[in-house]
């Protein structure tokens, strides 16, 4: 995984969040379930029935947004590194310090 692109990397934690969330959520709905088969009255059943189908929808909206916003990362990174891999560096031509420093030697010799 250490040679791997970052936006690769980000996809395969994204699906990771995503295969979790959507657990929790279905965990989390079978217990509303559950509940609902467990209660003595419809009102009580039909609002545990409610708010099991309520769950799973927020969770899944959440869990579309988690991987829009991975894959929008993934491509910007992604197209960031190709953008940067095409262009052109400038170089610089440095000056080598020593010949300055050898310049003002020979100065200071010839005042003194």
């Amino acid at each position: 995984m250490a040679d791997a692109d970052l936006d690769v990397v980000i996809r395969q934690l994204a699906r990771q969040l995503h295969t979790g969330l959507m657990t929790r959520a279905k965990e989390r709905r079978d217990r509303f379930n559950g509940l609902a088969a467990k209660a003595k009255s419809r009102e009580t059943a039909d609002r545990f029935k409610m708010m099991a189908k309520a769950t799973l929808e927020q969770a899944t909206a959440a869990a579309k947004r988690l991987q829009m916003s991975a894959d929008n990362v993934a491509d910007s990174y992604a197209r960031s590194m190709r953008l940067a891999a095409s262009t052109p560096v400038a170089v610089k031509v440095a000056k080598e310090k020593p010949e300055k420093k050898a310049a003002k030697k020979a100065k200071a010799k010839k005042t003194k």
